[in-house]
C-alpha cells in the first residue's frame, strides 16, 4: 500500500526558510516522478516543484530560485527546501507520487508565512 507522509510545515516570518519532507512507502523507486503542490486559502491547488526518477527537476515560476526539490533514495524521502519565504507562499503543501497509471497524495502540511 502506497503511503506518503509530509512533515516540516509550520509558522515562519517572511524571509525565513523551511524544509518539507515527504516520506514514501513502500519505496521511492516505485514512482516515475514526485511532485509538490500547494493550495492557499480560496485558491485552486497549484504545482510547485517536481523531480523525476532520473533526478530531473522542474519548478513553478513563482518559486524558481527560492525553492529546491531533492530526493534521498536511501531514506525514501523527497524534500522541498523553501528559502526567502513570502506571505503568498502560505498554503497547505501536498506531496504527490506518480506511476504510469496512478497518482498518490499525502495528507498535506500547513505552511504559514507571516509578514
Amino acid at each position: 500500500q502506497v503511503q506518503l507522509v509530509e512533515s516540516g510545515g509550520g509558522l515562519v516570518q517572511a524571509g525565513g526558510s523551511l524544509r518539507l519532507s515527504c516520506a514514501a512507502s513502500p519505496s521511492i523507486f516505485s514512482f516515475n516522478a514526485m511532485r509538490w503542490y500547494r493550495q492557499g486559502p480560496g485558491t485552486p491547488r497549484e504545482f510547485v516543484a517536481a523531480i523525476t526518477s532520473g533526478d530531473s527537476t522542474n519548478y513553478a515560476d513563482s518559486v524558481k530560485g527560492r525553492f529546491t526539490i531533492s530526493r534521498d533514495n536511501a531514506k525514501n524521502t523527497v524534500y522541498l527546501q523553501m528559502n526567502s519565504l513570502k506571505p503568498e507562499d502560505t498554503a497547505v503543501y501536498y506531496c504527490s507520487a506518480f506511476t504510469t497509471f496512478n497518482s498518490y497524495w499525502g495528507q498535506g502540511t500547513q505552511v504559514t508565512v507571516s509578514s
